[in-house]
């Protein structure tokens, strides 16, 4: 496995999380456990943790974090995310982030790993984001084939289901279906989901 470059993946994200307006932090998205405001939420910690795990900067940032909420989110989310997300893609350009061993989510992985477990989280949630809005989105190749890597290893059709799961069973794809298609649905989207 190879390093990737996430930082396009983390710029469409934030200027996803940076157009989202007050009004709809409520509206639902294709992450059953998620409104749009905890789903704004859960990519601000992400990228704080996936920032400290591509630093190797072991603390409180990589170990296991709470689920999305909207009610932590601070007055600045809509700069302070973006920004954040600047720094997250800044730390996984550098060679060492992906080198060795680090921690993310209270346990220790190879950097090669985490990498690709980010681009899972860059690729899907960024779908979350556009598809509870409405619009169209594409994410580079090389990142949905990095997000693919890691889905392969972990995503089931017998992974658990319910309102409180981010990540649900693997669903399939049509015949027809897009690199990026079959990436949202390895990691239990349902590709017909729509906000109306």
């Amino acid at each position: 496995m190879s390093n990737v470059d996430l930082g396009p993946a983390a710029q469409r994200v934030a200027a996803l999380v940076a157009d989202v307006t007050d009004d709809e932090l409520g509206d639902p998205t294709p992450c059953p456990a998620y409104t749009l405001g905890d789903l704004i939420d859960h990519v601000g910690r992400m990228a704080l943790a996936f920032t400290a795990a591509g630093e190797k900067e072991a603390g409180p940032w990589t170990e296991q974090q709470p689920p999305g909420d909207a009610a932590r989110l601070t007055d600045d989310w809509r700069v302070r995310i973006p920004r954040d997300l600047g720094r997250l893609a800044r730390a996984w350009q550098e060679p060492a982030a992906w080198t060795g061993t680090t921690r993310i989510a209270g346990g220790d992985t190879p950097g090669e790993v985490v990498g690709r477990i980010l681009a899972d989280e860059l690729v899907v949630h960024g779908w979350d984001l556009a598809r509870a809005r409405g619009q169209h989105y594409e994410a580079e190749p090389e990142a949905v084939g990095a997000a693919r890597e890691f889905l392969e290893m972990f995503a089931s059709p017998d992974a658990p289901a319910g309102p409180e799961v981010a990540f649900g069973p693997s669903r399939p794809a049509p015949a027809t279906a897009t690199a990026l298609d079959r990436v949202v649905a390895l990691a239990g989207r349902d590709l017909a989901w729509s906000p109306r």
